[in-house]
């Protein structure tokens, strides 16, 4: 996790401005970097709001402390309550850092007056790691069987509450976007037109993503699994084409496009707001991948990585072309919607 320098109006003439921009009001932005204090600046002089640097720092260090205690004790009581109450502790330590985030820049007068994107991710990396540790150690204990569609439809759930919960906490609550301002706005027909215009870009991103894949998979000689791997039967495939192509991204489109890419346009030329966030799309799908080695996992964290770029940049793309979060939604959703079915007539070929 790492905090941005101070983020400055920064949108050069010429080139169009983010999907948000159009609903907001213009905002005064400060001249003066040093008027905001950075979360790696540890002093309180200065501060407008100390008590929640300090205690959003404590929470943090402390809960992850916590957290990772718990994990190396491994299946034990003690170690699954160390590790819980160590998320549940860095959760709400993230929270109060976001918070003091936002008041700095809120003061500043900042163009974008919130918590910066990396520090949101990474509070909703540990909500929902916490959530589903929550709601799998019942199920566990009840004798659920926790593999399948079923249980990538329920991870897929559990993200799509978590994402909601922290935005809503952590940027619509204060104020620094609201939810028209990330793209959910406009009437039924404008947005349906947009998620088609969205979805007539799927096909060619699907060709060029297997190309970059083919080429890597050669390269390197390592293939990352599918989060949504084919399930073999009819029911199955309705399980994934729903939770991989209609909630999945609504989501993480409201996430990485909605929120964050608005954000940062806000502060930096177009282009570098898709480049920013189109990297912290590939790193967030780095997160389930592993290996039986090192240098395995290396592999397919760089082909998980890289295949993920083509599709992200198009997204950022057409989520500030069409300034609408629907025309992105439409392609991720048809993207990843021919990627489940080919994927499936590939298992039963």
């Amino acid at each position: 996790m790492t905090d941005p320098s101070p983020e400055l109006q920064a949108t050069p003439a010429g080139l169009s401005t983010p999907a948000s921009a159009a609903t907001s009001e213009p905002r005064a932005t400060s001249t003066n970097p040093a008027a905001v204090l950075g979360l790696f600046r540890f002093t309180i002089d200065g501060r407008r709001a100390p008590g929640l640097f300090v205690a959003g720092w404590l929470a943090t260090v402390v809960g992850g402390s916590g957290a990772f205690v718990g994990l190396l004790a491994g299946q034990t009581v003690p170690g699954a309550v160390l590790f819980v109450g160590g998320l549940a502790v860095m959760l709400v330590g993230l929270v109060l850092l976001g918070g003091s985030q936002a008041i700095e820049r809120r003061a500043a007068e900042l163009a974008y007056a919130g918590p910066s994107p990396i520090l949101v991710f990474a509070s909703i990396v540990v909500g929902l790691y916490l959530a589903v540790v929550v709601v799998a150690t019942p199920l566990r204990l009840l004798g659920v069987r926790l593999d399948g569609p079923g249980l990538s439809l329920l991870g897929v759930i559990l993200q799509a509450i978590v994402v909601v919960g922290i935005l809503r906490a952590l940027v619509v609550g204060p104020g620094a976007l609201s939810w028209a301002e990330m793209g959910l706005r406009g009437p039924m027909p404008a947005a349906l037109r947009d998620l088609a215009w969205g979805m007539v870009l799927a096909a060619p991103i699907v060709l060029v993503t297997a190309v970059v894949v083919a080429a890597l998979v050669t390269i390197v000689g390592s293939t990352p699994e599918s989060p949504l791997p084919p399930a073999g039967s009819s029911v199955g495939l309705a399980i994934n084409l729903l939770a991989g192509a209609l909630i999945a991204p609504l989501y993480e489109e409201l996430l990485f496009r909605g929120f964050a890419t608005t954000a940062w346009a806000r502060v930096v030329p177009p282009a570098a707001a898709i480049v920013r966030t189109s990297l912290l799309f590939a790193f967030a799908h780095l997160l389930t991948q592993s290996g039986a080695s090192f240098s395995e996992a290396l592999g397919i964290a760089l082909v998980a990585g890289v295949a993920r770029l083509p599709v992200a940049f198009a997204l950022g793309w057409v989520f500030l072309r069409r300034r609408s979060l629907w025309a992105a939604v439409g392609l991720h959703a048809a993207y990843n919607g021919i990627l489940i079915v080919l994927a499936e007539a590939a298992l039963r070929t």
